[in-house]
């Protein structure tokens, strides 16, 4: 290959990734339906919370404009994400990573807040999951960021310190609990209405808020909270916050981009 991003080591389905789209050929005496297998997104991930946020964008995608992708499923505890061909796609070595394979040469993207403002640059023409107003895209981009930012490294150490971390460190528990619950109370604040009277359905948008980017790339950690060690009585500080995780997870798409495809057999 002309790029250096595939090589010999590179796994045969990434590399050779390709989607199938029908295609309608019609002439003068007849028409036709034909299946077209073409390079398109192609997406690595494991069906962590980050995967998540990737796996139900794509979901939603498809409901909406029909997109199309393929998807390599790794595990990363064999650290497969650490190996030659993965780090010349992200050389942070993280999943997910998305390759958008029809551009010359492919492109990869790396960090799940960049990898759904790329889906929604380049997939979602009508901003579905995005606002056309720019102070309320600027505000998604705030509630997007804070998560990624302020949430999801204080409960991944959580996570880590709680549930797999060889030594019991009770101030890191302490403290990365702390933390989380309080991250949990500013979106409880945001969803509640607390300070402007009017509760809120979504993270972003007027009124109630429309569902958007801001919500797939916080969801899939904070309805993880049992997992990380919480309980229903830590929770019930939060009712707004429970119901915005009920509320999404009764979506198709989501419910498709965290089931059984994205679990690695």
């Amino acid at each position: 290959m002309s790029h250096s991003l595939y090589q010999e080591d590179t796994p045969a389905e990434v590399k050779n990734a390709k989607v199938s789209l029908r295609a309608t050929l019609e002439n003068s005496r007849d028409r036709k339906a034909y299946e077209l297998s073409l390079q398109g997104l192609h997406l690595i991930t494991q069906s962590t919370p980050n995967g998540q946020k990737v796996q139900i964008m794509l979901e939603e995608l498809k409901d909406i404009y029909g997109t199309e992708w393929t998807t390599t499923l790794i595990d990363i505890s064999t650290n497969e994400q650490k190996k030659d061909w993965f780090l010349r796609l992200d050389p942070n070595g993280r999943i997910p990573v998305i390759v958008d394979n029809t551009q010359s040469p492919p492109f990869p993207v790396m960090e799940t807040s960049a990898e759904l403002l790329y889906l929604l640059k380049f997939a979602d023409k009508d901003d579905k999951f995005g606002f056309k107003d720019e102070l309320e895209r600027n505000e998604a981009l705030q509630w997007l960021f804070f998560w990624h930012g302020s949430g999801a490294p204080y409960q991944g150490q959580m996570n880590h310190f709680n549930k797999f971390c060889k030594e019991k460190i009770p101030y890191a528990i302490e403290r990365f609990r702390n933390e989380t619950l309080r991250v949990y109370g500013v979106l409880e604040i945001r969803l509640s209405g607390k300070y402007t009277g009017e509760p809120r359905e979504y993270l972003a948008g007027k009124g109630k808020g429309k569902y958007s980017i801001a919500d797939i790339g916080t969801w899939p950690w904070v309805k993880g909270y049992e997992f990380s060690g919480f309980t229903e009585e830590d929770m019930i500080a939060f009712p707004h916050l429970q119901k915005w995780i009920a509320r999404i997870a009764e979506r198709p798409a989501v419910k498709r981009g965290t089931g059984d495809t994205y679990k690695k057999q």
